[in-house]
């Protein structure tokens, strides 16, 4: 096994795709990296998360510049992770809008997320220097807001925890297209160490309702048609599920963290492997859900200290 995280040692460029998903609905993806989604609407342009530097940032506006030179108004949050927000700036639209509950865990663990994440993904931050501090929304809503580009409708939906508690999706209704941030991935593994496994698959029938005929995931390609979009939600209802069994039942029986890890391993391995992030994944979707499955609800605030002492443990 490693003796660092995996993310650490992956420092290669990734290629990067701008697919058109919908009319005027792009994907910005790069291999398994954070996804932005891109709305063009009549008057204006609409961000599905952020990436996590100016520097990453501007390499979606040099796409967005290539299909159109209306003013982007509006920075959609899908959480709050710094790898999803950090590159606001860049973007020098009117407003940042999350969920309210995104706003409150920017305020309590926003800094110690970054701090960790920073660790945990030194090519990502690349170019760190130019952010300017934390990402705070400037519009934040409960449970459902609609915003309209000009007379295009956006409705942006809490539909429910999951990736984080504050997750919320983009729902463009003239072209059934929806935006889940880390809520769906696509051949990439779930980063589940701030998740809420018990609501994941309750989220996931929300999204599946509402039959999208396209998907841009927070990680992997852009899902397009019937069969990539369901293949998608149940890929990961799957690994939720997959990871969080055998934690639960270690955890049960009063067994320990590592005997959690192994568990895990032994189960998902076979599956999702070769699925993106999978091992930088790993140590905290089993750690988050060995708590949840002892009763924490809320998960504890990660910072590049406990980073470190959870993996110290797992190398037991």
């Amino acid at each position: 096994m490693a003796k660092e995280f995996a993310s650490r040692g992956d420092m290669a460029e990734k290629t990067i795709t701008f697919s058109e998903i919908g009319r005027d609905l792009w994907a910005f993806t790069a291999e398994g990296d954070p996804n932005t989604g891109v709305i063009i609407g009549d008057d204006s342009v609409m961000i599905i998360d952020a990436q996590a530097t100016p520097r990453l940032a501007n390499k979606v506006v040099e796409k967005i510049r290539t299909v159109t030179d209306k003013p982007i108004k509006y920075v959609v949050l899908s959480h709050y992770h710094a790898v999803r927000v950090l590159g606001a700036s860049a973007y020098n639209a009117e407003q940042i809008i999350a969920s309210e509950k995104c706003r409150s865990m920017v305020a309590e663990r926003g800094q110690e997320d970054w701090d960790s994440e920073f660790e945990r993904f030194p090519r990502l931050f690349q170019g760190h220097e130019s952010i300017p501090g934390l990402t705070w929304p400037t519009m934040t809503f409960t449970q459902k807001m609609t915003v309209y580009l000009g007379r295009r409708r956006v409705d942006l939906m809490h539909l429910g925890r999951a990736h984080t508690a504050g997750d919320i999706v983009a729902w463009v209704p003239d072209e059934g297209v929806m935006f889940t941030g880390d809520i769906v991935e696509y051949h990439s593994a779930c980063y589940c160490g701030d998740g809420h496994f018990g609501d994941w698959g309750a989220t996931l029938d929300a999204i599946k309702a509402f039959e999208p005929r396209a998907i841009a995931p927070g990680r992997g390609d852009a899902l397009v048609g019937d069969e990539m979009v369901y293949a998608a939600i149940e890929n990961t209802r799957n690994f939720v599920a997959s990871t969080y069994r055998p934690a639960a039942a270690v955890a049960a029986r009063g067994g320990t963290l590592k005997e959690a890890w192994d568990a895990v391993r032994t189960e998902c391995d076979p599956k999702f492997s070769d699925y993106a992030i999978y091992e930088h994944c790993l140590p905290f979707n089993v750690a988050r859900a060995y708590d949840e499955a002892l009763g924490m609800d809320t998960p504890r605030i990660w910072t590049a200290e406990r980073d470190k002492d959870m993996w110290a443990a797992l190398q037991g």
